[in-house]
């Protein structure tokens, strides 16, 4: 009986491949969005090495993702999803990481500035200003 538990456990939870394959996918369709280049893409990825990268980005299916790094996509693809909701014009959202901020919480420096702090924390500071700004948790 516990053998048929785990089997339906298993069948229900995404695998660790399919779930960095997607991830990845979406985090590089992101970074061509918003005009980022190599050093910047590293760096939001948690700074994995030059050649995982690469391997990262020519064959997604085969990366099997590191917690950070599932979470750094995650906080990404929130700010990602947050931009495309607040700024229903597709270009607009996009421009915006890259453009100066007012918010205490850039300092007159653009997100993408805060988000190349490397931190997961500064991910998370990004994430919940866009939150809070369309009126979400904060």
């Amino acid at each position: 009986m516990q053998h048929a538990a785990n089997a339906l456990k298993a069948a229900h939870k995404p695998v660790g491949r399919d779930l960095s394959a997607a991830g990845l996918r979406a985090f590089f369709n992101i970074a061509r969005d918003w005009g980022l280049d190599t050093d910047e893409q590293i760096v939001l990825l948690g700074a994995p090495g030059r050649s995982t990268f690469f391997k990262w980005k020519s064959a997604p299916e085969a990366a099997d993702l590191k917690r950070d790094t599932l979470e750094r996509l995650s906080y990404l693809l929130g700010i990602y999803k947050a931009l495309q909701i607040l700024l229903p014009d597709t270009a607009a959202a996009d421009t915006w990481v890259k453009k100066p901020n007012s918010a205490p919480l850039f300092g007159g420096k653009s997100a993408l500035d805060r988000m190349l702090g490397g931190n997961v924390a500064d991910l998370v500071a990004v994430r919940q200003y866009l939150d809070a700004r369309r009126g979400g948790w904060a």
